[in-house]
């Protein structure tokens, strides 16, 4: 991938085998990425993406001023989320295994006395994990009659770059853990964008034209998610 740079924003350039050129700011930093077809010319791309500057800055100046959540100590009476819902944590220690159970509004954090943040952290994003993982195959599910695609695979891991992904010869997709803490409807987006993405790979008209037929409310939900709070690390979709 090459760079360019406008000023002082760093754009990077993939060159692929599409028609039309696609501009993309990802959220939190605004990191800037075109995607242009092969036959395009850096120069080309520049005089492009100078067309688009006001643009690129209009979003890059929404990420900045987007919220962040403070670094995660697991300790009682922090916050946490579970699809869109915020609770409070209780730590209570006991031997034996440890376990999470979410009770009225209070996530109670079972654990062995003496149990380290990063062991704590590894518990919840496990929980985190099996939550997910029991929700998504009915939105595969439900949208693999709709769209008449088969997933044959889908994985839940922690992603730096991406709420999701996909390989399209595989048929599998994989989802951001971080999709556990927001709202079912934001995590449905993600699985339909993904799925999608099986039937028209680049971000173009007929993508879209598959999101607004399969998900008419998508834009609504793609919003919810960006403007929602990020976790302290920098990573984005």
């Amino acid at each position: 991938m090459q760079q360019i740079m406008i000023g002082d924003i760093c754009i990077y350039v993939a060159h692929k085998d599409i028609k039309n050129v696609y501009l993309s700011v990802y959220p939190p930093t605004g990191r800037v990425r075109i995607a242009a077809p092969l036959r395009m010319d850096l120069d080309t791309v520049r005089v492009f993406a100078i067309s688009k500057l006001r643009w690129i800055k209009k979003q890059q100046g929404k990420f900045l001023r987007q919220g962040r959540e403070a670094p995660r100590e697991y300790i009682t009476r922090e916050s946490h989320y579970h699809l869109g819902k915020r609770y409070l944590l209780k730590v209570i220690e006991h031997n034996a295994s440890p376990k999470v159970v979410i009770k009225h509004e209070t996530m109670e954090m079972y654990i062995r006395p003496n149990t380290g943040i990063g062991k704590r952290q590894e518990i919840v994003d496990e929980w985190y994990r099996k939550r997910l993982k029991e929700i998504i195959p009915g939105i595969i599910s439900q949208y693999e009659n709709k769209l008449k695609v088969n997933v044959a695979e889908f994985a839940v891991k922690k992603m730096k770059t991406r709420w999701g992904t996909c390989s399209i010869q595989a048929k599998r997709i994989w989802l951001n853990l971080e999709l556990a803490k927001k709202p079912k409807e934001c995590v449905e987006y993600v699985v339909v964008h993904e799925m999608a993405h099986l039937l028209e790979q680049h971000h173009n008209e007929r993508f879209i034209a598959y999101m607004d037929k399969y998900l008419p409310k998508w834009r609504f939900y793609k919003e919810d998610l960006n403007r929602s709070p990020l976790r302290h690390e920098n990573w984005s979709y």
